[in-house]
C-alpha cells in the first residue's frame, strides 16, 4: 500500500508545481506590465507570487520519493491556507473588473478577465491540492504509527539496547 501513497503523492506534487507555475506566470506578467499603479494591488500580487514560487520550491523538494515528506503535512496544510487567502486577495481584486461572477471561470478567450480567471482558478485548485496533499500526509503518518505500533513487540528486534518488551 505504501506505493500507493507514494504514486498518489508525487501526482499531487507535480499538479501544485504546475498550478503554481500558471499562476506565477500570470501574475508576473502582470507584475512586469504595470509599474505605476497604486501599491495596494501590487502588494496582493507580490503575495500571490511569492506563495506561488514557495509552492514550486517546496513541491519540488518534496517530490524526491522519501518517507520523509509525508511527514511535512503541517506545511502543506499551512501553504493550503496561504493558497486560501491568494484566491480571496485574486477574488477581491477581480471584484472591481466586469468579468461577472467569480465562480464562472471561462478562460479560453485571451483577455484581461479571462487570464485573471485563470489565476483565480488555478490559485483554488492549488489550495485544494496542498489540502488533498496534507490528508495524504496525514493518512500515512497514522498509518505508519499504526503498523509500527501493533508489530513492536512482534519483531524480536532491541532498540537502543533495552531488553524486549514483555509479551502480553
Amino acid at each position: 500500500m505504501p506505493v500507493v501513497s507514494r504514486l498518489v503523492s508525487m501526482i499531487l506534487r507535480v499538479g501544485e508545481i504546475a498550478f503554481a507555475a500558471v499562476v506565477a506566470g500570470i501574475i508576473g506578467h502582470y507584475l512586469a506590465s504595470f509599474s505605476n499603479i497604486h501599491p495596494w494591488p501590487q502588494a496582493r500580487w507580490i503575495y500571490t507570487e511569492v506563495i506561488a514560487g514557495l509552492s514550486i520550491l517546496l513541491g519540488l523538494l518534496w517530490l524526491i520519493p522519501f518517507s520523509s515528506g509525508f511527514f511535512s503535512w503541517p506545511l502543506d496544510i499551512l501553504i493550503s491556507f496561504a493558497w486560501f487567502a491568494a484566491f480571496g486577495v485574486l477574488v477581491n481584486a477581480i471584484h472591481q473588473l466586469p468579468c461577472g461572477s467569480i465562480w464562472h471561470w471561462s478562460f479560453l478567450h485571451d483577455s484581461v478577465c479571462g487570464r485573471w480567471k485563470a489565476a483565480e482558478a488555478m490559485s483554488f485548485v492549488s489550495a485544494i491540492l496542498w489540502l488533498v496533499s496534507a490528508l495524504v500526509g496525514i493518512w500515512f503518518t497514522f498509518r505508519v504509527r499504526k503498523d509500527t505500533g501493533a508489530n513492536a513487540g512482534t519483531t524480536g528486534r532491541r532498540r537502543f539496547g533495552r531488553s524486549p518488551a514483555p509479551a502480553v
